[in-house]
């Protein structure tokens, strides 16, 4: 770590309950996607008291606060996920939630605190020159909040040159980052088919056109898509997560429906992907006399780091925390992230940051004994406020 590096760690520390005692309200409070008025009111609150032109109701409900100093052209992106999931909290803490079936169980509290607490520390104490935007972004959680944000004019109403985006790690240690050149983390679609027969008594079956037997032949043939049609160098799954049809035993239902998870490292494989769905979910009905509709809808892309943008990161990390302290990922991640609509339009790099191993900070996320971690709330806050003086470099 450099004397620097040292120092800024040190002064965001001093303001560490502060930004823990945020995060500890916001996830007693939290919001599901594109509901997060109360988060957005506090976030907006907190930066325009810290002299940040704000900006709300981007995409529903997103913030963004901007900073512009000296006379440099420079222009950087600092992203954080508000939103929260609708699972019942099984934590027991004295914060948790306090809304039914809701909670923060992937640590988007924590995200949001981190950016807070690098935006008050860039605002206070910072050494900059040029643009700094803080984006607080809705409905992370697979409904669309970039593309939303992005759709009312994200980057042509705050441009910036570069983005940048964290999520913890459970299960890797406190002060520990990782990330990987190239693709990070793989695209998610979703389909649901929709096959149509003819119902009729389950005694009679010459009388009807059983769609359970056709979508049953549907997920059995798109088990050879990635083990046929796809390079066997190249990463996908195709997932048949819910088979729904019929409630009785002795009647033959007239549809059933399948639904499916999608993932890809790159977009050629993506496409692949989609074509093959659709064609075996036609054909495979075809053959036992029942049609197919497949609803196909994209949730995220590949998320790409650019090198450009992972180089400025890895400086940034080892200048901060020491190499040690960097895992560079031989291998992509198949979960996906909304990042990755921001990182199509723009250079950016997307990290992960150590939420702990074992009891401390392990509990993996989605999970309803999951809790960010607030040990790495300020490990969080440095990268992205050394990054921002990084790149916004006075003299």
């Amino acid at each position: 770590m450099t004397q620097e590096y040292a120092q800024l760690l040190a002064e965001i520390r001093e303001s560490e309950q502060q930004f823990v005692s945020v995060r500890r309200d916001i996830h007693a409070h939290p919001e599901l996607g594109f509901a997060e008025t109360r988060t957005a009111d506090l976030v907006a609150s907190k930066l325009r008291d810290w002299g940040y032109d704000v900006t709300v109701g981007i995409g529903g409900t997103g913030v963004v606060g901007q900073i512009r100093r000296g006379t440099s052209g420079r222009k950087i992106g600092l992203r954080a996920d508000m939103d929260a999931l609708p699972i019942h909290e099984e934590t027991g803490l004295p914060y948790a939630s306090t809304v039914g079936s809701t909670m923060h169980a992937c640590g988007h509290d924590g995200h949001t605190a981190i950016l807070l607490s690098a935006a008050h520390h860039l605002a206070t104490r910072g050494r900059f020159d040029g643009t700094l935007n803080v984006i607080f972004q809705p409905a992370e959680e697979g409904l669309g909040g970039a593309t939303r944000m992005i759709d009312d004019g994200l980057f042509t109403r705050f441009p910036c040159d570069m983005v940048f985006a964290l999520h913890n790690a459970p299960g890797l240690p406190i002060g520990h980052f990782a990330l990987r050149h190239g693709c990070m983390m793989a695209s998610s679609d979703t389909a649901t088919i929709t096959v149509t027969g003819k119902g009729t008594h389950g005694a009679t079956p010459q009388f009807g056109c059983d769609p359970i037997v056709a979508a049953s032949n549907i997920v059995l043939a798109l088990q050879s898509i990635v083990s046929r049609n796809i390079e066997p160098t190249r990463a996908a799954v195709v997932t048949v997560g819910a088979f729904n049809a019929g409630s009785a035993g002795n009647v033959i239902p007239q549809t059933a429906t399948l639904k499916l998870s999608v993932r890809a490292l790159d977009s050629e494989t993506r496409s692949m992907l989609e074509q093959r769905i659709r064609e075996i979910a036609d054909r495979q009905a075809q053959t036992y006399g029942a049609t197919a509709e497949v609803d196909y809808k994209a949730i995220s892309r590949p998320l790409i780091n650019d090198r450009h943008a992972a180089g400025l990161a890895i400086e940034t990390i080892e200048a901060l925390a020491g190499p040690q302290s960097l895992t560079m990922m031989p291998d992509a991640v198949m979960g996906s992230e909304d990042f990755s609509w921001m990182t199509e339009q723009l250079p950016g790099c997307y990290v992960l940051l150590g939420n702990g191993i074992g009891s401390t900070g392990g509990c993996m996320v989605h999970n309803p004994s999951y809790d960010f971690n607030d040990a790495a709330l300020s490990w969080g806050a440095a990268y992205f406020a050394a990054l921002g003086e990084r790149y916004l470099h006075a003299g």
